[in-house]
């Protein structure tokens, strides 16, 4: 099912954190975009550390997030150039978005088609079958949720 003229090209919205499973979950959007003419919106969300200072309630110092604004779109950019066709293929969008990354990814997947995750990411207890971002987009999202386990790689 491809977008005609007059249709609109189905978005496909990612959620990237450089794991093998969210790596998995971006080679599939690319492939179903490729099938339906559809584009790619690779997200990866970051957030500015925070240090404390002193003990029990003292004021918190916030760090430059630069550097970590610069590590995300590090990370995002291998992951796409690891997946995405340098002699074309479908459209894929990089967005670097500083925030949590469940409320990220809704909040770019609310106009969306689909939104696309990884089995399991970077955080978290590394036996549970969906980690709590996916739990969490897959409660509340306004859109259909695909669910991409980290072998899709070995079956493609």
């Amino acid at each position: 099912m491809s977008a005609t003229k007059t249709e609109k090209a189905p978005r496909m919205v990612v959620g990237v954190d450089g794991s093998a499973s969210s790596l998995a979950a971006l080679r599939w959007a690319v492939h179903q975009a490729e099938l339906t003419g559809g584009t790619v919106d690779a997200v990866v969300a970051w957030q500015m550390p925070a240090t404390m200072t002193g003990f029990g309630f003292a004021p918190v110092a916030v760090a430059d997030g630069s550097e970590m604004e610069q590590t995300a779109q590090r990370v995002l950019d291998q992951a796409v150039s690891k997946v995405a066709s340098p002699q074309g293929g479908p459209p894929v969008r990089r967005l670097a978005v500083q925030g949590f990354p469940a409320p990220v990814l809704l909040g770019a997947s609310a106009d969306a088609d689909l939104l696309v995750l990884g089995s399991r990411g970077r955080g978290g207890f590394s036996g549970t079958l969906l980690g709590s971002v996916g739990q969490h987009c897959v409660r509340h999202a306004r859109c259909p949720v695909v669910i991409v386990r980290g072998d899709f790689a070995r079956a493609a």
